[in-house]
Parts: structure tokens; sequence; C-alpha cells
């Protein structure tokens, strides 16, 4: 009976193990950038702010993903340029891309851009501030970043965590 058991045993472990590596590849996939590398947009403009490095890098890492030239400006009042987009004050960066139609504010990473792009069902995603570790920004990672969806100036859910 006591062999019966360690079998038993052996088995549900097993499957657990199973389950949780399907899983963790299972997510590993959500978060990789797009399978093409390319994010399918026709338009791409970046709206920095003056004298901000890491906007510059955030472009050459945005570069990787887009089939089409990335038009990069740095006009004196871009705080206008977020107005004119709907980004809420809560959500501030110190850049704003415009994708088509679709807004994206801050350091986000390609892979929440390409799921946002996908699902079409909010009109902008934003990773507030200039958080250690994202896209263009130095520094490690300490915690998951979160990204907020927002429409019209009005901070929505949270879209995701990476």
């Amino acid at each position: 009976m006591a062999s019966h058991w360690s079998r038993r045993r052996f088995l549900s472990i097993l499957g657990g193990t199973a389950i949780v590596s399907a899983a963790g590849c299972l997510e590993s996939q959500r978060e990789q950038p797009p399978s093409d590398g390319v994010l399918g947009v026709t338009t791409a403009t970046q709206f920095s702010s003056p004298g901000c490095s890491c906007c510059g890098e955030y472009a050459t890492y945005l570069r990787e993903y887009l089939d089409v030239e990335l038009d990069k400006r740095s006009p004196s009042d871009v705080n206008s340029i977020k107005q004119q987009y709907g980004v809420p004050d809560e959500l501030l960066s110190c850049h704003t891309l415009v994708l088509d139609d679709f807004v994206v504010e801050g350091h986000v990473p390609v892979e929440a851009i390409a799921t946002a792009l996908d699902q079409q069902s909010v009109s902008g995603i934003a990773l507030p501030g200039m958080p250690a570790g994202s896209p263009g920004m130095p520094g490690e990672q300490t915690e998951p970043f979160t990204i907020y969806e927002f429409s019209s100036g009005t901070v929505g859910d949270v879209f995701t965590e990476l």
C-alpha cells in the first residue's frame, strides 16, 4: 500500500508540474513581441519632451518593431499634444506615441502595444512616469509594469502587467 501511495503521489506531483510548466509557456508566449517582429501600422509618430534623452532611446527600441518610418517630433508644448490625444493627467510620461489612431503614452513595452492593437478595444494605453528598466530607460525592473487603458482623457482599467 505504501508503494501505491508513493506512485500516486509521484504521478500527482508530476501532473501538477506539467500543468504549471504549460502555464508558464503560455504566459511567456503572451509576453513575446509580435511573432513577425512588426507592429502592423501605417503611420507612427512620437511626440517627445524637448531635450529628453530617454525618448530617443525609446524610439530606437521601437524602430525594431515598425515596418514604417517613425516620425519623431519635439514640440515646444508637448502637453497640448497629450490633451489633443486624450491622455489623462494621471498617466503622463515624457512622450506620446501615435500609431495610426492608437495612442501609447510612455515607455510601454512592445508586447503590450501588439496586444492592444490586436484587441482594438481601447483608444490608448499608458505606462505612467518613467519606470527604471522599461524600454528606453536605464536600470533594472524592480516590479511589474502596470499599463493602463484610457479613452478621451479618462483612465480606464489596468490593461496588463508585464
